[in-house]
C-alpha cells in the first residue's frame, strides 16, 4: 500500500508553508475537476452517439475469427526496464497493472460500429475501488503522484497510437503536461485521460473490434476489421513534445518536499506469490515446500493439514505463508459430488461447475502485488476468463491432462469402441477449452510427474516443461503371488476396460476388478470376474493390469510396484519407462497388451 501524506498525520505545530500551500493546490485542483466533470457529465447526457460497452452475449458472438485484419496495434511494456520486482514504486505499478487488468475485461471484444463514436470513460466507466480498481502512479499537473485508477493513461496511449494506424478519426485527445520517460508521450502518440472530462474519442471508416489484453510483461491492444482497407499512410498526431529534460514529470516517491501532500515516502515492496490449489498430490507438495517463500498467500478449499483432511494436507503451516480456506464452498462441493451419478456426462459438467466456483473464491484472494500465481490446471481455465490472471506470470500444477489432450484420448478409444456408452458421452464446452489452450501457451511453467503430460506439454506449448518424480511409497513384503490379474479401476471404457476383457479371454486369465462401475451389467460374460474385498484387494494376484487411455494419477500401480507385482500398464499412465517389473503398452493395442500380460502373469 502507497503511503503519503495524505495517509499519514502531519508532525504536531503550526502547518509549514509548503504544507498549506500543498493542501490549498490540492484543494484548488479538486474544485477545478469537480466543477468540469458536472459540466462534462450534462453534456454527457444529451450525447448518444458513444460506443457503450456491448452485454456478454453479444460480446461472445463477437469473437476475433471474424475480424481476420489487424488495422491497429501497440504493444508496451508493463513493468519498468530491467527493474527488479521491489522497491518504493513497487506497490504503484503493481497498481496500475491491476488497473489495466480490470479495464482490459471491460473493453476486450468491444466491437466499435462503422461511424460510432468511442469514448473511453463512456465505454469504461468510473475507476473506483468497489469496481476493483487499486491505486496507481498518475500524472498530474506535472508530477507523478498515487491515485485510484492510476496508469490508465498507459492504455489510453495504446488505444492511440493504435486508432492512429487504423485511420481512426481522432474526435477529442489531449496530449500530457509532462512526459513519462520510456512512455508513448516520447513519440506523441500519448492521450492522457481524467475522469471524466478529459477523454478520448474517435470513429473509424468501417466496423472494428477491440482487442485488449495483457501478457506477463506487456499491454497489447488491436484493432481489428472485417475487411482490409486502401492502403494509406497513418495518420500523425496533430500535437507533438518534445522530449526534453524540463518537459519530464517529477515523481512524488522519495521527493525532496516532504511536506507536500501528494509526498510519497520510499518503502520498500517486495512481489508475492499466489498458490491456487485444489487437491494435494505428494509430488507437488514437494516442489512447494523447495520454491514458497515466507509472506506468499495460498488459497486452499481447506487447510488439510491442521484440520486432519488428507485430500487437503498440503505443508503450508509451517512456512510463514498467509492461508485461506474456502471452508463452505468445499463442504458443498463435497455433498454435491457425493449426490452425483459415479459416471456419465451429468458427473463431469457439474464437476466443472465446481471448479469454476472455487476458481472464483480464489481469484477474490489475489492481491495487486502479487506477480505469480501458481495454479492447479482444474481452476486455470476459470481464472483465466475471469481475466485474473492478465498481468502475471502463471505456472500450472498439470493435475489431470489438458483438455485438448483428454479429449484426443476419449475420442481415440470412442473410435476403437463405437458402441461404449461413456466414451463418447462427455466433452468439454468448447469455450474452456479455448481458454484452458490460451492459458497454457501463456504459461511459463508447467509442472507435472506424469510422463505422457510432460510429452505432451512439452510439444504443444511454449512454457518451459518441469518433470517431477513420483514419490513412490516405501516398499512392502508381498504376501504371496497368486493367479488373478487385478484391475484397479471400474470397468471403463476409458480405463482400457475393453481391451483387457480381450486379453484375459485369449489368455483364460482370472480377473479381480477394484472399482463399482461398468460399461454394461454383463461386461465381463465369459470370463471369471470377481470383486476385489477393498479390506485385501492385494491377495491373489499374479500382476496388475491398468491398460489406459486416461489415467491421471496412478497410485496404484506405484503401491503394486512397492510390493514387488509386476504391473502391466499403458504409457498414458505417465509412468517412467523401464521401472523394474513395469511392462508398458500402447492404449488400445491389443496384441502388445496380450503379450506384456502373458510376461507378466507368468
Amino acid at each position: 500500500m502507497q503511503t503519503s501524506s495524505r495517509e499519514a498525520a502531519l508532525p504536531a505545530g503550526p502547518v509549514h508553508q509548503d504544507a498549506l500551500r500543498s493542501r490549498l493546490r490540492a484543494a484548488w485542483f479538486g474544485v477545478r475537476a469537480g466543477g468540469l466533470q458536472l459540466a462534462r457529465g450534462a453534456r454527457n447526457l444529451g450525447d448518444r452517439r458513444s460506443v457503450r460497452p456491448l452485454s456478454s452475449r453479444s460480446r461472445g458472438s463477437a469473437t476475433a475469427g471474424g475480424w481476420p485484419v489487424q488495422a491497429g496495434f501497440s504493444r508496451t511494456p508493463l513493468w519498468s526496464a530491467g527493474g527488479a520486482p521491489n522497491g518504493a514504486e513497487w506497490l504503484l505499478t503493481a497498481g496500475k497493472v491491476q488497473n489495466l487488468r480490470v479495464a482490459a475485461r471491460r473493453l476486450h471484444g468491444l466491437v466499435i460500429p462503422q461511424g460510432a463514436e468511442f469514448s473511453f470513460w463512456r465505454a469504461l466507466g468510473r475507476p473506483t475501488r468497489r469496481r476493483g480498481y487499486a491505486a496507481g502512479r498518475e500524472l498530474r499537473e506535472g508530477c507523478m503522484v498515487a491515485s485510484v485508477g492510476g496508469g490508465l493513461c498507459q492504455l489510453s496511449n495504446a488505444l492511440y497510437a493504435a486508432a492512429l494506424e487504423a485511420g481512426m478519426q481522432i474526435v477529442e485527445r489531449h496530449a500530457h503536461s509532462k512526459i513519462v520517460p520510456g512512455s508513448l508521450a516520447e513519440r506523441g502518440l500519448d492521450a492522457t485521460v481524467f475522469w471524466n472530462y478529459i477523454d478520448l474519442r474517435f470513429r473509424g471508416p468501417v466496423d472494428y473490434r477491440l482487442e485488449v489484453r495483457l501478457s506477463a510483461s506487456h499491454l497489447e491492444v488491436r484493432l481489428r476489421s472485417r475487411q482490409a482497407l486502401p492502403a494509406r499512410t497513418p495518420a500523425r498526431s496533430p500535437l507533438q513534445l518534445k522530449a526534453a529534460a524540463a518537459d519530464t514529470a517529477h515523481d512524488c516517491i522519495a521527493c525532496s518536499q516532504q511536506d507536500c501532500i501528494d509526498y510519497i515516502a520510499p518503502r520498500h515492496h517486495a512481489a508475492r506469490t499466489a498458490w491456487l490449489l485444489d487437491e494435494m498430490w505428494p509430488e507437488f507438495d514437494r516442489w512447494l515446500a523447495a520454491n514458497a517463500r515466507p509472506g506468499d498467500m495460498v488459497s486452499l478449499p481447506l487447510d488439510g493439514a491442521r484440520r486432519a483432511r488428507p485430500a487437503y494436507a498440503w505443508t503450508v503451516a509451517d512456512r510463514g505463508m498467509q492461508v485461506t480456506e474456502h471452508a463452505l464452498l468445499t463442504a458443498t462441493r463435497g455433498l454435491a459430488t457425493r449426490l452425483l451419478s459415479a459416471q456419465g456426462a451429468v458427473r463431469q459438467a457439474a464437476l466443472l461447475c465446481l471448479d469454476a466456483l472455487l476458481a472464483q473464491a480464489c481469484a477474490r484472494s489475489l492481491a495487486p502485488a502479487v506477480d505469480h500465481v501458481v495454479v492447479s490446471l482444474n481452476l486455470l481455465p476459470h481464472l483465466w476468463r475471469s481475466g485474473v490472471l492478465a498481468g502475471r506470470r502463471v505456472s500450472v500444477l498439470l493435475n489431470r491432462s489438458p483438455l485438448a489432450l483428454l479429449h484426443a484420448q476419449l475420442d481415440r478409444a470412442c473410435a476403437l469402441h463405437p458402441q461404449s456408452p461413456t466414451l463418447g458421452d462427455f466433452r468439454a464446452d468448447a469455450a474452456l477449452v479455448e481458454a484452458e489452450e490460451a492459458a497454457l501457451h501463456e504459461a511459463a511453467a508447467l509442472i507435472t510427474p506424469h510422463r505422457a503430460v510432460a510429452q505432451f506439454a512439452a510439444a504443444r506449448y511454449a512454457a518451459a516443461v518441469e518433470q517431477l518424480e513420483w514419490l513412490a511409497p516405501a516398499p512392502v513384503q508381498a504376501a504371496g503371488r497368486g493367479g488373478s490379474v487385478l484391475f484397479p479401476a471400474s470397468a471403463l471404457g476409458r480405463k482400457g476396460a475393453y481391451e483387457l476383457r480381450e486379453a484375459c479371454r485369449e489368455l483364460r486369465l482370472p480377473v479381480r476388478v477394484l472399482g463399482q462401475a461398468s460399461e454394461e451389467a454383463a461386461f465381463w460374460r465369459g470370463i471369471e470376474m470377481r470383486a476385489v474385498d477393498r479390506r485385501a484387494f492385494w491377495s491373489d494376484v499374479a500382476c496388475v493390469a491398468l491398460p489406459a487411455f486416461v489415467e491421471h494419477r496412478p497410485r496404484l500401480l506405484l503401491q503394486a510396484q512397492a510390493r514387488g507385482l509386476p504391473v502391466v500398464c499403458s504409457s498414458d499412465c505417465g509412468l517412467p519407462a523401464g521401472l523394474p517389473g513395469l511392462h508398458q503398452v500402447r492404449a488400445g493395442v491389443l496384441p502388445e497388451l496380450i503379450a506384456a500380460l502373458a510376461r507378466a502373469a507368468a
